[in-house]
């Protein structure tokens, strides 16, 4: 029997904005209430963090970035660009393209994710790191909303072959560099006072060309009663430096600075601080929620 969810994403994909942000507002709390694991991770990740200001908010954010990936992914590329409807920073675009510098973008989990990706392959191409989902009726969903500019590559060695390759012909990489890598593929570091298994592949690529790619950190905003996306673009506070396990940890502290702009639109659920399968645990940590 075919999966009914498909036709839901579809029929999600043609509301309004402002609705399914208000029914994810919904979705976001539904969640909350309902499960006392994710209410646990939550509660324990932005209290680690300091944040805890911004949970009201954070819980109903949760639930709007779900809700609005069905009209990200399968709307027109163009309708979905359009809901950018403010800038900052594209000026340090313009200059890694006329350094013809190869660009890492460093999108955390933070507002929508989704979105930035999109604006950038609207224009020009760009190579994301992608990791099919579970799910198997998601996969065609996702993948057949990229369009033409926006390519994927795999969470393994041909797909790190990919993004090198795109930087040397200085083209841009996107990635989310607080998402939990395989076992192996990352290093414990602080992020927010607290170790975390981290991915040393940002830190890698951003110096795997000659003179060393231009690396911007970006989110989306999600502004109020669904009004679109606010694009924001920053540089690194200081170049990255030292071996790899020294730049790998200036990045979380650069994620972390990037995360307390917009607290109330970081997800908190996700389980940052978990323990990849057949990992050995940190030396200063017992094992994660």
């Amino acid at each position: 029997m075919p999966s009914p969810f498909p036709i839901i994403f579809k029929a999600l994909a043609r509301l309004p904005l402002p609705l399914l942000h208000n029914l994810g507002a919904l979705a976001g709390w539904s969640a909350w209430l309902l499960s006392a694991t994710y209410r646990r991770n939550f509660s324990t990740h932005i209290e680690q963090a300091g944040m805890t200001e911004a949970k009201t908010a954070a819980i109903a954010e949760a639930g709007k970035a779900l809700l609005e990936l069905p009209k990200i992914w399968l709307r027109p590329q163009d309708e979905v660009v359009g809901r950018v409807v403010r800038v900052s920073g594209w000026e340090l675009v313009e200059n890694a393209w006329a350094a013809g510098r190869g660009l890492l973008f460093l999108t955390p989990h933070l507002g929508c994710f989704e979105i930035t990706a999109q604006y950038y392959a609207a224009r020009k191409p760009m190579t994301v790191l992608y990791r099919r989902p579970k799910q198997d009726w998601l996969a065609p969903l996702i993948e057949a909303g990229r369009g033409a500019n926006l390519k994927l590559a795999p969470a393994d060695l041909s797909g790190v072959r990919r993004l090198l390759k795109a930087l040397k012909n200085g083209e841009a990489v996107g990635m989310l560099p607080d998402q939990v890598p395989g076992n192996g593929e990352g290093a414990w570091l602080p992020f927010f006072g607290r170790p975390a298994y981290t991915m040393t592949l940002a830190a890698r690529l951003a110096q795997s060309v000659p003179g060393g790619a231009t690396v911007l950190l970006a989110y989306a905003e999600r502004l109020h009663y669904g009004a679109g996306y606010h694009l924001k673009l920053f540089p690194l506070s200081t170049p990255l430096a030292g071996d790899l396990m020294q730049r790998a940890a200036q990045l979380n502290r650069e994620l972390e600075a990037l995360i307390r702009h917009c607290p109330g639109q970081y997800l908190w659920g996700y389980n940052r601080y978990k323990v990849p399968a057949r990992a050995e645990l940190p030396k200063t940590t017992a094992t994660a929620p």
